[in-house]
């Protein structure tokens, strides 16, 4: 074997691909309904939030929600609206609360752990979180869920 040809198969370092942080080497897009469960689901575990989304929209998702094949998912994200930039995001949320409990106390504390949800999961800024009330859930009445009549029997 000649001088060259040890040379040529000699200790080999390996090639480096690509340049620069793997991080960098694509893109990720995050869609709307993604960002919307999580916010949906954060919200759902502040104490004093009784439900999300209006009457109308509870009264039609319990009707989805008994239909075979009618979409669960549609219930994490019944209340929640996002708008999903490139590195940012903004949600609208529509909740109804407990009666009894400070409504101000309940929207910070919803803000609070939709953002940090958000931002924790998605890499997203949240920059806005916009609630609405739209009902007080009294002690003595009936949900739509529960007043209804079971499927089976």
């Amino acid at each position: 074997m000649s001088e060259s040809q040890q040379h040529a198969e000699g200790p080999r370092t390996p090639a480096k691909r690509g340049g620069g942080d793997p991080a960098t080497r694509g893109r990720t897009t995050i869609a709307d309904g993604v960002v919307e469960k999580i916010a949906g689901l954060a919200a759902r575990d502040v104490l004093g939030v009784h439900a999300m989304g209006s009457g109308l929209a509870r009264t039609l998702g319990a009707v989805r929600d008994r239909v075979p094949g009618g979409g669960r998912s549609a219930t994490a994200t019944r209340g929640v609206k996002a708008e999903v930039g490139e590195v940012q995001t903004a949600l609208d949320l529509e909740i109804v609360v407990d009666y009894g409990v400070s409504i101000a106390e309940v929207a910070r504390s919803v803000r609070e752990n939709v953002i940090s949800a958000v931002e924790r999961m998605t890499g997203l800024e949240v920059v806005e979180v916009n609630i609405a009330v739209s009902d007080v859930k009294l002690p003595d009445e009936e949900d739509e869920e529960e007043g209804a009549e079971p499927r089976l029997q």
